[in-house]
Formats: structure tokens, C-alpha cells, sequence
């Protein structure tokens, strides 16, 4: 049975070549490794075989993933929706957060994170399809929450996350990608210091490299079927 050291082996192995095959550095993509409902002890095996960076979006599950992996060098993202009374936690506990779309809970974070962390690195989550009743922040609204946030204490802001509408061809995958790479590329150009493009998954990642991602968010590929 095929385990998480040699899925992630795999994985680092076609990250480099799909960046190689878009012109890009092998290492120009990190990888996210997505541990929601995903048991104890294949985080372990991840972080023994190098992994570094691990995404939850569920607070109380990834709390308890933080207290027991303490003794490990593993950096925390939360990935999912941040509901306003569980800004603190996140605060106090996370290093990264991808899914802000409000300055409400920007200001939130700011104000809640403690003065010896240091700053909460963020990112900004584009509806970059437009859909209705999906979380983030629209093309349009994006410009004045990127600079408002850029300017809160205590967090930085990194770059932009999407989650696109699901497509199955290559280049239709594409599209919303560079959407969003152009919107980051406007904010750069526009005096925003950013470094990341937090998009692509297990159906797309692909996709999202050709487009500029410099993280993509995997969780089945490496830790296999999720706990129920």
C-alpha cells in the first residue's frame, strides 16, 4: 500500500516538472498539504518526509492538530471560511490565513494577534468566476481591501487565493488562473509588495502552475481518502 512518504515523493516530482514545462524555476511552486479530517499520524509521516506547510479549514479540528504536533517544525494555514467568533483562535494559532474577503475580519485578525507572534501572513480570496453564493471578494471590491489591508498591523499581506468553478479542460482551467495572476500583477504594479498566488488543487494544479501559482493546496494526493 503506497503511504504518504512516497505520495509526496511523486508529487514533489511533478510540481517541478509542471513548473519546468511552463517556463518557470523547478522550485518555484510549495506545496500546501490540505490534513483536514485526516488522522494524526500522517501528518507525522508528512513532516518526517519534509513537509513543511499543512492547510485545515475546519478551527476546533486544527486546534487540536496544533497542540499535538507543538514538538514539529510545521507551519499552519487555515484555508476555509472565517467565521467572525473564531477570528482569535486563528489569530493566536495560525501562521497563514488564505480566505479573507472582508476588511471586517482583516481588522479582527489584526487587532487579536499577539504582540510577540510574528505578523499574520494573508491572503485575499477572489470569486473570481463571479458566482453567486460563493465567499470572496469581487474583481471590482478587490483593489480597495488589498491596500486597506496591506496597511493593518500585525498582518501581512501576501498575495491571493481563488477557488474557480470546476472545469475539465486544460485550458478552461487556465482562465480564471490568469485572471487571477492579472489581478495580482495590477496590485503589484500598483505599489503592493506580494509574492503569492495561492491557487490550484488536486483536479487543476496543473493549470494553476501554468498560470504563475506559487502554492497549490493538495490533500487526497498525498494522505489518500479523507476520515468520515
Amino acid at each position: 500500500m503506497i503511504g504518504v512518504t512516497e505520495n509526496l515523493l511523486k508529487i514533489r516530482d511533478l510540481l517541478s516538472r509542471y513548473a519546468l514545462e511552463a517556463g518557470r524555476p523547478a522550485d518555484a511552486v510549495q506545496l500546501l498539504a490540505v490534513s483536514k479530517k485526516q488522522p494524526l499520524e500522517k501528518l507525522h509521516e508528512a513532516a518526517r518526509a519534509g513537509q513543511h506547510d499543512f492547510g485545515e479549514n475546519v478551527v476546533q479540528e486544527a486546534l487540536a492538530k496544533i497542540e499535538a504536533t507543538a514538538s514539529l517544525d510545521v507551519t499552519w494555514h487555515f484555508i476555509g471560511h472565517l467565521q467572525t467568533n473564531k477570528t482569535r483562535a486563528v489569530a493566536e494559532h495560525f501562521d497563514w490565513v488564505h480566505s479573507i474577503d472582508r476588511l471586517k475580519t482583516a481588522r479582527r485578525l489584526s487587532a487579536q494577534r499577539p504582540e510577540g507572534l510574528a505578523s499574520l501572513n494573508v491572503c485575499l480570496q477572489v470569486n473570481i468566476d463571479a458566482e453567486q453564493g460563493k465567499s470572496g471578494v469581487s474583481a471590482e471590491e478587490l483593489p480597495e481591501l488589498a491596500h486597506a489591508v496591506s496597511e493593518l498591523p500585525g498582518l501581512r499581506l501576501r498575495g491571493l487565493m481563488c477557488l474557480p468553478a470546476i472545469h475539465t479542460s486544460f485550458e478552461a482551467q487556465r482562465e480564471p488562473f490568469a485572471k487571477l495572476r492579472e489581478q495580482y500583477e495590477s496590485l503589484c504594479g500598483s505599489g503592493l509588495e506580494l509574492d503569492t498566488l495561492s491557487m490550484g488543487m488536486s483536479g487543476d494544479y496543473r493549470a494553476a502552475i501554468f498560470e504563475g501559482a506559487t502554492m497549490v493546496r493538495l490533500g487526497t494526493a498525498i494522505f489518500g481518502q479523507r476520515d468520515t
